[in-house]
């Protein structure tokens, strides 16, 4: 296994897109900035420009560098920040067998 991905995908409540959009960017720069088993995190928006869906995608050393993004301060903010802008959130977790680089 060469890495652990994350895609969480958020649905939001009609209003809340510019809020989240802040709110996941800073946790998206600490975690990259402050985590050393986060490679990357990158904020996805729909090309379509409909204000709706954002989806996350990241890569960690590992599982347990994903269990230790969940507890830092930064992320406990950004859940704290988005609680009410979120309809419906998923979180998948996947093996990265990376062949391309």
């Amino acid at each position: 296994m060469d890495g652990f991905v994350i895609l969480a995908r958020f649905q939001l409540v009609p209003g809340a897109w510019d809020a989240f959009l802040a709110a996941v960017r800073r946790n998206a720069g600490a975690s990259v900035a402050d985590e050393p088993g986060c490679r990357r995190f990158d904020v996805l928006t729909p090309d379509s420009g409909t204000a709706g869906e954002v989806v996350l995608y990241e890569i960690y050393d590992d599982a347990a560098a994903f269990d230790a993004h969940l507890r830092t301060p930064h992320f406990a903010a950004f859940r704290a920040a988005t609680a009410a802008l979120v309809q419906a959130s998923t979180v998948e977790r996947f093996r990265l067998d990376e062949h391309v680089k």
